[in-house]
């Protein structure tokens, strides 16, 4: 392909862009719980590594391996079904209380806009009416995507495992697609990936913890209604780079004006939020994950969005650790090294950029 000329490279670079994310539209049902299982796999190899190393056998190791992860998974489902349960016992509290907070709102927009209440409430009937008119529509897609999902964690146990028993497998695989010269560096590519995939996700499990230790205890501190279960959302909500913290605020406030009549509450957990944002930011997770995953936020955030456009939730979720790993592939290799250059976070100094000279009779 280096034969070829520049603009022919671009354009097969581009094509293969496109292809590549039809494959992913498409194929999203068999791709996205095999990069998932590959993810878990890279976590759950230390753990693999230690039983062998004393004298399990192969099988045993994988099987203990997953039975750990499944064990720690259905813990922390546990715990966030024990947090929902006062939310449905006081179901009635909850109730009075919206009901309080849409009275006060519809009485503060008459009195901004002369519209009655009576009018107000006209207006919700209909496109209430309307809402509940088109939800038929979607139950098919909602059934449909409960489906994917018991697929989705169904077949992700058992690609995990054969990944793991067939690791070495897959590694000759990788290897025989380059000459031996290459090994080398192909062998550093695996490495670093790894180092990469384990920072991420393991800082991630701790990202976690810290955030609803600490903004689950703080709001429980300040007397907030719902504090841990506030605390689990947006801890498992900022998963999703960028996005997810912006919908963990969301839906902390909501909670907040329903279980709670008084509106300093609502300000209560901005504020704490806010705060903690800002240590797991610029303080905790840098730390953590050490800087492994050096991408700019443009290409996160483009990435988080396009990979929710082609694979929805898991894709938004993958889209930081897979942008992370094409770095490290692009950045040795002479072809897509521009790309590396694209999603890195180092910017160059003004005196290095390149500078075309303009042609003669052009000004």
């Amino acid at each position: 392909m280096q034969s070829f000329p520049l603009t022919v490279r671009r354009s097969i670079e581009l094509i293969g862009l496109v292809v590549l994310g039809m494959v992913i539209v498409y194929g999203q049902q068999i791709i996205m719980p095999l990069l998932m299982a590959f993810f878990t796999s890279i976590v759950l190899l230390p753990v693999y590594r230690f039983l062998i190393r004393i004298k399990f056998p192969s099988v045993l190791a994988i099987f203990l391996a997953l039975l750990l992860m499944v064990i720690i998974i259905a813990a922390i489902m546990f715990f966030i079904m024990m947090q929902t349960r006062p939310v449905v016992n006081d179901f009635a509290t909850i109730k009075q209380n919206i009901i309080k907070h849409i009275n006060e709102l519809s009485l503060w927009f008459s009195e901004q806009t002369n519209i009655s209440a009576e009018q107000q409430s006209k207006f919700v009937n209909e496109q209430s009416r309307k809402i509940l008119d088109s939800a038929g529509r979607y139950i098919g897609g909602a059934a449909g995507s409960v489906g994917s999902v018991i697929v989705f964690f169904g077949l992700l146990p058992i690609y995990t495992f054969l990944m793991l028993l067939y690791k070495d497998i897959l590694k000759q695989f990788v290897y025989l697609w380059f000459p031996l010269q290459e090994h080398a560096k192909i062998k550093d590519v695996l490495k670093e990936t790894e180092s990469i995939i384990k920072s991420y996700i393991v800082g991630l499990l701790i990202q976690i913890t810290y955030i609803t230790v600490l903004l689950g205890g703080g709001l429980l501190i300040m007397g907030i209604p719902y504090a841990l279960l506030i605390g689990i959302i947006f801890a498992i909500l900022n998963l999703i780079p960028y996005i997810g913290a912006l919908f963990g605020n969301i839906l902390g406030v909501l909670l907040t004006l329903s279980s709670s009549p008084d509106l300093s509450d609502v300000i209560t957990v901005l504020v704490t939020i806010a705060v903690v944002q800002f240590l797991d930011n610029n303080i905790l997770m840098p730390r953590i994950v050490g800087g492994k995953v050096r991408v700019n936020a443009l290409a996160s955030l483009a990435g988080v969005f396009v990979g929710g456009a082609l694979a929805g939730i898991s894709g938004m979720f993958l889209s930081l650790p897979l942008l992370a790993v094409t770095k490290v592939i692009f950045d040795r290799t002479e072809q897509f090294k521009q790309w590396g250059v694209l999603f890195g976070d180092q910017l160059p100094q003004k005196k290095n950029l390149l500078k075309r000279k303009p042609k003669p009779g052009i000004r």
